[in-house]
């Protein structure tokens, strides 16, 4: 029996156990590894800006991008396609660039020693995450802000150069059809991307048309104000007269009473949404009714959406308003200057 017993242990170790010895011997040989330390990939410096906030008196130092995203959310709708928010945050980012870099500089230091302020007659709008999330109805907050956020993101680094020189991208709410020649609207050097060219789907915009009413008392009084060496009588109004237009549409000139003035002189002393206007007597007062809002300059972010709901990219947006750019990354930018 023990016999029996061992012939049977001899045979399950040769038919079994021998087998799998032999194809574990035939298998690949893995040497054990000594440790490896993960190695660190470099992240780019995120570049930092100073911004100061005139309401609040203060200087604040942001991450260029958070900055961007204050932005965006003050300068744009939300609800605008997401292609046309990536446009506007190159624009954005090159613009603020622009002025970190001193490319662009205040006449004045109206930005007490910072790069840049958020004051939108100046430089651009800005509004904190929360200030944003206020405005928004709390159903669409969350969205927007990861909307903003996406935008930024998925533009992170980049603006618009020019022949390799940073672009001053100036832009604006809507247009009269056609943006207009930087030269047109500040007197000085033409600027070779800032040409007009053709701006279509602006009618959507909020008071795209918008008409008022200037009594004659209140007429003469701002323009005795600004020119003083001047008489101004009620009779003035049956004199005022469009003398000649812009590329784009806009009042070039306009004579009232003695006086000759730019358009754009004339919609900043009355108040006007934009210098394309068209003026008619009504019961001794003065109707103006404008097209656009905004000097017309650079990128139509109302038209920029118009493009992006036609399938536009955010480059083909930028490329449109801005002739004859490139849209680089800010390393590219420093690695080629």
């Amino acid at each position: 029996m023990k016999k029996l017993i061992y012939f049977a242990v001899v045979m399950i170790t040769i038919v079994v156990m021998l087998p799998l010895t032999i194809v574990k011997g035939c298998g690949p040989s893995y040497a054990p590894k000594p440790h490896e330390k993960e190695i660190a990939v470099p992240e780019l410096e995120q570049k930092k800006i100073t911004v100061y906030n005139p309401s609040l008196e203060r200087i604040d130092e942001m991450v260029l991008d958070e900055y961007i995203k204050g932005v965006l959310a003050a300068e744009m709708p939300a609800d605008f396609s997401l292609e046309a928010l990536k446009a506007q945050a190159v624009a954005a980012r090159t613009f603020a660039y622009g002025r970190m870099t001193g490319v662009y500089k205040a006449k004045q230091d109206t930005h007490e020693g910072a790069d840049i302020c958020t004051n939108s007659a100046h430089c651009q709008a800005w509004m904190s995450k929360e200030a944003a999330k206020k405005k928004w109805s709390a159903l669409f907050a969350a969205r927007n802000w990861a909307k903003i956020e996406r935008a930024v993101k998925e533009t992170s680094e980049m603006i618009v150069v020019y022949q390799g020189s940073i672009a001053n991208t100036l832009f604006h709410a809507s247009s009269c059809g056609k943006t207009e020649n930087a030269e047109e609207v500040w007197s000085g050097v033409s600027v070779p991307y800032l040409r007009s060219v053709e701006s279509d789907g602006e009618e959507a915009s909020r008071g795209y048309i918008t008409t008022i009413s200037l009594e004659i008392e209140q007429m003469i009084e701002k323009l005795s104000e600004t020119f003083p060496e001047n008489s101004f009588s009620e009779d003035m109004l049956e004199g005022i007269k469009i003398m000649d237009y812009t590329t784009g549409g806009r009042v070039k000139t306009i004579l009232v009473g003695d006086v000759t003035m730019k358009g754009t002189q004339f919609r900043t002393l009355f108040g006007l949404r934009s210098s394309c206007f068209t003026l008619r007597l009504e019961d001794e007062k003065l109707e103006i009714t404008t097209t656009g809002h905004g000097h017309g300059v650079g990128m139509s972010q109302w038209g920029a959406d118009s493009l992006a709901k036609k399938g536009g990219t955010y480059i083909e947006i930028l490329k449109h308003y801005y002739t004859g750019v490139d849209i680089v990354s800010i390393q590219h930018y420093e690695n080629v200057k």
